[in-house]
């Protein structure tokens, strides 16, 4: 299908000059910012967007005010509108959000494809970390035996000094 090798990484297909003159900055690669930031971060990154017809892109974000990235997956979610309400002090506070049509999934199916999304991602980022984890145990049994075994050599040598 194409001249790449399987173990190869992927390449984005949008270069960096349309994605200036599309979203105005180059979008952010998500599965590091998985890595730097952590899964509860994107899972609530992906989940906060919202119509917003203020924005160059139309859309807006909770987590991240102002993003310039687009929600693409609002065709699963529906579109929502947020509904805010002034505090005291004239602060716009968010309360929650107002359906605006209904997307090709439910609430809780669209939860379940984010959070399987979220989880590909963190393991994109990553993915000798279960390898690592897998090793990390064996470390760990070989360092118990050792102290274990060091331990009665300590014995064995100080049997005679007491």
């Amino acid at each position: 299908f194409a001249a790449e090798k399987p173990g190869e990484l992927m390449k984005v297909t949008m270069s960096d000059q349309d994605a200036k003159s599309w979203f105005g900055v180059v979008p952010p690669d998500l599965t590091l910012t998985a890595r730097s930031r952590g899964p509860d971060w994107i899972y609530t990154y992906l989940r906060g967007f919202y119509r917003d017809e203020s924005t160059a892109t139309g859309w807006n974000n909770t987590l991240y005010p102002n993003v310039a990235m687009p929600h693409v997956l609002y065709e699963w979610e529906g579109m929502r509108k947020a509904t805010y309400e002034t505090s005291a002090d004239d602060t716009k506070l968010l309360v929650g959000f107002e359906q605006l049509n209904s997307g090709t999934m439910s609430a809780q199916e669209y939860d379940s494809a984010i959070r399987d999304l979220t989880n590909f991602m963190v393991y994109l980022a990553e993915p000798a970390k279960l390898v690592r984890y897998r090793i990390g145990f064996w470390v760990m049994v070989f360092m118990l035996v050792f102290v274990g075994l060091s331990y009665l050599l300590k014995k064995e040598y100080w049997r005679d000094v007491h």
